[in-house]
C-alpha cells in the first residue's frame, strides 16, 4: 500500500480545532511506501517543515527527496527540508532542474526557478540523482524522466520565459517536468507536480512506459488553471474517456476547472487540500 499525504498546497481546509497547518502556493506530498518516507517536491517556503512537523514527521526521518520541477513553489523549501534534516538525502529530477526559468509579461521579467544553487544544496547533504530518463526509485515507483510532447492540444502556459545557451530569451515549456508513476493491479497511478507536459502527454508515456492499460488513479496539479480553454476542454474529455477510480487535484488546477471536475466526476472528485490523505 502507498500513503500519501498533502503536505502543501495552496488551499488548507477550515476545520474547527484542526492543527494550524500552513499553506501557501506550492505543493509536498509526504508519500509513505515500503516502510520509506518520501517527500515529493517541498513547496514555495520553509513552511514545509512547519506542516511536515504537525504531521508528527521530522526532516530526519526522511528517506529521499523527489522534485517534479525547478519552479520555486515546488522547490522553495528544499535547502530548509535539508537544514533540518541534517544528513545526505538522495534527490531525484530530470536534467534542466537548476536552468533558469522566468514568468515574463509585455512589460516585465521574474525569476521563478529554484532559488539555490547546486553547490549550496550539496553543502547541506542533497546527493543528487539527476537523468533524462525514467528512474525505478522503489519497485513499481518511477520517476517519469523527460515527458515526450505528442498531444496536438496541450500547448501549455504561455506566459514562461527561459534563455537558452545563446543568451536568446525564448519560450519556456519547462522541459525537466517529471511525474511518479506507481504501478498496481488497479492501473496506472500518477502522481504529478504542475504536469507542465500536459496531463494526457504524461498518462500516456506512464502507460506506454509501465505496459498498463488503463488510468487508475490521478494525484497532483494539472496546470489546466493558466492554460487555452480548448486545452482544458479536451484534457477534461480525455479524463472522461480514461475513466479513474478516482482524482485528487488542486495547487494549480484552478477553481473553475476544479468546480468542472467535481461536476464531471462527483464523489471521484478529491480536492487535494492540505493534510488530505490517500491510500492506495
Amino acid at each position: 500500500m502507498l500513503k500519501l499525504t498533502v503536505v502543501m498546497d495552496n488551499i488548507i481546509p477550515n476545520v474547527g480545532g484542526a492543527p494550524c497547518f500552513a499553506g501557501e502556493a506550492g505543493l509536498a506530498y509526504l508519500i509513505e511506501y515500503q516502510g520509506k518516507k518520501i517527500l515529493f517536491d517541498t513547496g514555495q517556503s520553509g513552511a514545509v517543515v512547519h506542516n511536515l512537523s504537525l504531521l508528527g514527521i521530522q526532516p530526519a526521518s526522511l528517506d529521499m527527496i523527489v522534485l517534479s520541477h525547478n519552479h520555486y513553489d515546488h522547490t522553495g523549501g528544499l535547502l530548509k527540508v535539508l537544514q533540518q534534516g541534517g544528513k545526505s538525502l538522495p534527490v531525484y529530477a530530470n536534467n534542466g532542474i537548476f536552468e533558469p526559468h522566468y514568468a515574463a509579461t509585455d512589460t516585465s521579467r521574474r525569476f521563478i526557478g529554484i532559488p539555490f544553487c547546486r553547490e549550496q544544496l550539496t553543502a547541506l547533504g542533497a546527493e543528487w540523482r539527476i537523468s533524462d530518463g525514467p528512474q525505478e526509485i522503489m519497485p513499481n515507483l518511477i520517476l517519469s524522466g523527460k515527458v515526450p510532447r505528442v498531444s496536438d492540444f496541450e500547448k501549455g502556459d504561455t506566459k514562461f520565459r527561459m534563455v537558452d545557451k545563446s543568451g536568446c530569451e525564448c519560450l519556456d515549456i519547462v522541459e525537466d517536468d517529471a511525474s511518479l508513476y506507481y504501478k498496481t493491479d488497479r492501473g496506472l497511478v500518477v502522481i504529478g507536480g504542475c504536469t507542465h507536459s500536459g496531463l494526457v502527454n504524461t498518462v500516456e508515456h506512464g502507460l506506454a512506459l509501465t505496459g498498463l492499460k488503463r488510468l487508475a488513479v490521478w494525484i497532483g496539479g494539472t496546470h489546466l488553471g493558466p492554460v487555452s480553454k480548448e486545452q482544458q476542454e479536451r484534457t477534461l474529455e480525455a479524463l472522461e474517456r480514461y475513466q479513474p477510480d478516482f482524482i485528487a487535484s488542486s495547487h494549480c488546477t484552478g477553481f473553475n476547472v476544479m468546480a468542472q471536475l467535481r461536476s464531471k466526476f462527483g464523489e471521484k472528485f478529491i480536492p487535494a487540500v492540505v493534510n488530505t490523505v490517500i491510500e492506495i
